[in-house]
């Protein structure tokens, strides 16, 4: 066994993690040299080619029996959701709802998908399958914002039992013969994506040694977390304008940060030697801080603090 510690993010190691800011999370976690984690979308497509069908959006919704079909079959009614059928890297980024045949004309575009509008409650689960059954689930649930952006989300205690029974079933339909973490995301009961690995925004929030539970469930084939405890959790983010150039606050600033109570991890989410127009990012907003937070407050505090290093403005009332 041999730690995670991965001292830059496009180094193949076995908790693979792209994003450096969340090097955080893996860097003492025990996994061996020969298994191979996922934590970034292309990880997961290249490293489950039996699986990699379900970054195809279109084929999510059919497996539904959800009404969809690529651009250029005009729908039916409106309003619908229009998207990429294939996103591994953005965000969101060309997603939106058309409410008539005049904005479908104007949004017709090679790729691209629509399917019924769904409404209702943006859930992003996490679950461990093994062997095709689920094993495992928690839920986070997103404040949406304009644009792709969120406000923040909320890490549940409580269970969800429509959704996990829908995604138990579909799962043992479509996932048959996987062991390994599933990120799906839902909408009113009803799964609008699936990704080959877990959310890496929030892994601290779980739980004390849940990634070790991880760790085995990939090297062993099994799932056992004995530490099981489904404390609420936030994790806060912070957007700034697009067409500016942002730079990182000190360590110390972010590591006092961190330290305080209710806190439980700071994110700077962009790149230090990257230019702004280099990243992806939602066409409302520039992603530039996340605060994990057991206590809402102090998140949003914390995220205050942030905002006015970054000199931006923040409308929250914690």
């Amino acid at each position: 066994m041999s730690a995670a510690r991965v001292l830059r993010y496009d180094f193949l190691m076995p908790i693979r993690e792209r994003d450096p800011w969340r090097l955080q999370y893996f860097a003492d976690v025990d996994c061996p040299d020969d298994v191979f984690i996922a934590t970034d979308d292309a990880d997961g497509y290249q490293w489950n080619p039996a699986h990699r069908w379900v970054y195809n959006k279109l084929l999510i919704a059919e497996s539904q029996g959800l009404e969809c079909a690529p651009h250029g079959v005009d729908p039916p009614h409106y309003p619908v959701f229009s998207k990429p059928i294939f996103n591994l890297d953005g965000m969101g980024l060309g997603s939106r709802c058309l409410s008539s045949a005049e904005e479908y004309a104007l949004a017709r575009q090679p790729g691209h998908m629509w399917m019924r509008l769904l409404q209702g409650e943006h859930v992003s689960s996490d679950v461990a399958v093994v062997r095709g059954k689920m094993r495992w689930i928690r839920h986070v649930i997103g404040l949406a914002k304009a644009g792709g952006t969120f406000d923040y989300w909320t890490v549940e205690a409580r269970r969800k039992p429509v959704l996990e029974s829908y995604c138990a079933r579909w799962i043992e339909s479509w996932m048959a013969g996987y062991t390994g973490m599933l990120n799906i995301e839902s909408i009113d009961n009803r799964i609008i994506e699936v990704h080959l690995r877990f959310a890496d925004q929030w892994p601290d929030l779980y739980g004390p040694r849940w990634l070790d539970a991880v760790v085995n469930l990939y090297s062993s084939g099994t799932w056992a977390y004995p530490h099981e405890s489904r404390e609420i959790g936030f994790s806060v983010v912070l957007f700034g304008p697009h067409l500016r150039e942002y730079t990182h606050p000190e360590q110390p600033f972010i590591d006092e940060i961190a330290k305080r109570e209710g806190i439980s991890s700071v994110q700077i989410t962009f790149h230090a030697d990257k230019p702004a127009s280099a990243h992806a990012m939602p066409p409302r907003g520039f992603r530039l801080a996340i605060v994990n937070a057991r206590d809402f407050r102090a998140g949003c505090l914390a995220r205050t603090e942030l905002a006015r290093h970054f000199g931006v403005a923040t409308d929250e009332s914690p």
